[in-house]
């Protein structure tokens, strides 16, 4: 697949496997692994780092094979999920980087596109997202407010 704004044609991703039976190897059980993931969750803990986790330390290959829920519905049921998803986080977050980094370096003009693109994403994504009705219908992006959503 190619990229939205290059004419790269990028990595391909990996992908998961077929089988979706619980490894052998497997020691937790649904309620322990739920556990887990709340208490990473009540840490403060975004969902793809609880499964990063869970994965290295635990050796649990994937919370939903286990559990039947994903790790976002696991905490949205226990209210630990955040307003805002993840990956929107993420972009408002580079965005406040790169406009901090224009604030020093007024001229530099790749940032300034990087810039344009990074806001072109968020404003993308939040269509979906109102879409999908993840984020309420009067949810607007606003980049002088941005460091409000990553409170």
């Amino acid at each position: 697949m190619s990229r939205q704004h290059s004419h790269k044609r990028g990595q391909s991703g990996s992908t998961k496997p077929i089988k979706k039976v619980i490894p052998s190897w497997v020691k937790y059980k649904p309620k322990e692994v739920e556990l887990l993931i709340t208490k990473y969750g009540k840490e403060g803990k975004q969902p793809s780092k609880i499964g990063i986790l869970l994965r290295d330390e635990y050796g649990i290959p994937d919370a939903k094979m286990v559990t039947g829920k994903t790790i976002n519905q696991i905490l949205k049921d226990k209210k630990l999920a955040k307003d805002i998803p993840e990956a929107l986080l993420a972009l408002i977050q580079r965005s406040l980087a790169i406009r901090k980094h224009l604030e020093a370096n007024k001229h530099d003009q790749p940032a300034r596109l990087g810039l344009t693109l990074t806001d072109n994403k968020i404003n993308r994504l939040v269509k979906y997202y109102k879409k999908q009705k993840i984020l309420p219908a009067d949810w607007k992006y606003d980049p002088s407010r941005a460091r409000i959503y990553l409170g």
